[in-house]
């Protein structure tokens, strides 16, 4: 079933419930900072394919689970940084690449194993690059 429902604080949520009355299936969460979450949700997270777009216009496109960036994705900065990668309980975790708002990779090339803001150890990977660029096409072609 699909509804709307405006939240005491001011945020709201469009979309697909669950029988229980969860966020189940694609909606729209707008959130009272302006923030502004559309793609899945199930047991009442964004989990699947989604697009985060934050009040300073940074942006997540791709997997969610539990609520956070989890798995594939792309993550642009307002200052049009972005990193092409793997994501872990919200945080950059795993293989990509960083774009410089330039355009520039750095140099050398900052493509690799990165924890957090860190790059731990330079390597190459760009399969995994082109599926975490496939993952947030995926998300932003998302629709209801």
């Amino acid at each position: 079933m699909k509804g709307t429902y405006q939240y005491g604080d001011g945020s709201q949520y469009k979309g697909e419930w669950s029988e229980e009355g969860q966020r189940e299936g694609y909606g729209i969460m707008k959130f009272t900072d302006g923030s502004q979450y559309y793609g899945m949700f199930k047991a009442g997270l964004c989990e699947g394919p989604g697009v985060m777009v934050f009040s300073d216009n940074s942006r997540y496109e791709g997997e969610f689970q539990h609520g956070k960036f989890h798995g594939r994705g792309v993550f642009m900065r307002c200052d049009g940084m972005k990193f092409e990668g793997e994501f872990q309980n919200g945080k950059i975790s795993g293989l990509g690449l960083v774009t410089f708002s330039d355009g520039s990779h750095g140099l050398p090339r900052n493509e690799g194993y990165f924890n957090g803001n860190q790059m731990i150890r330079r390597e190459k990977c760009p399969e995994l690059i082109h599926t975490a660029l496939r993952s947030a096409e995926t998300a932003r072609n998302l629709k209801a």
